[in-house]
């Protein structure tokens, strides 16, 4: 029997927390996290490397197609 590997979700705090990606100016290293509205904190969540990176951490958190902020 085979078994089917589960796909992970995970959640954010969606009345709290905004979905951004931080890009480095000087390397253009870029890393997805949540930024909290009120307080500005961000939290890193995984490096993106290329483009599956970015959709790996969509789908992951559920973000679909709404346009997520990158921040220099």
């Amino acid at each position: 029997m085979f078994f089917k590997k589960k796909r992970e979700t995970r959640t954010y705090d969606v009345e709290n927390q905004r979905p951004v990606i931080r890009s480095s100016i000087c390397t253009g290293e870029k890393v997805a996290g949540f930024q909290d509205i009120y307080t500005g904190k961000f939290t890193e969540i995984m490096l993106i490397r290329t483009s599956g990176d970015l959709e790996e951490f969509r789908r992951l958190y559920g973000i679909g197609e709404r346009e997520i902020s990158t921040q220099y």
